[in-house]
């Protein structure tokens, strides 16, 4: 285990200094009923707001359960106890709102007038070929 120094100690309270000063941070979260989304005032002014059924661990929640979100932490984090369910405020800022897995299985549910054309060509030409023992 490497020996923790004067140098790495700074160093660490700087990161944090910078990380407190650039990253988004909430001062407040709600669940608004009306519009059916979470909001999130961020300390710098600024409102942040997505819809829970983006959300992994969300999409199912009742309103009374949505209504119940919390701050975690710096203000770097949402919670929601009934659901079990701790988001990334900067992961949702970034349009991360769920696991890789959970993400790529979400992306392959989009519905497109583009995806559904291609659908339809495919199945005009006989459907996606059967895969053949190599």
């Amino acid at each position: 285990m490497a020996e923790l120094t004067d140098t790495a100690i700074d160093t660490a309270l700087e990161r944090g200094r910078a990380a407190r000063a650039n990253e988004p941070r909430a001062a407040a979260a709600r669940y608004d009923r009306v519009s059916g989304r979470v909001i999130v005032d961020l300390e710098n002014g600024c409102t942040f707001a997505f819809p829970p059924r983006l959300a992994q661990g969300l999409q199912d929640g009742s309103d009374d359960q949505l209504a119940a979100v919390e701050i975690l932490g710096q203000g770097y984090g949402l919670h929601w106890e009934a659901l079990d369910v701790d988001l990334s405020l900067p992961g949702l800022m970034a349009g991360i709102f769920g696991t890789k897995a959970w993400m790529a299985r979400r992306a392959g549910q989009a519905r497109s007038e583009a995806k559904a054309a291609a659908a339809r060509a495919n199945g005009a030409k006989g459907g996606r070929p059967r895969k053949t023992a190599s």
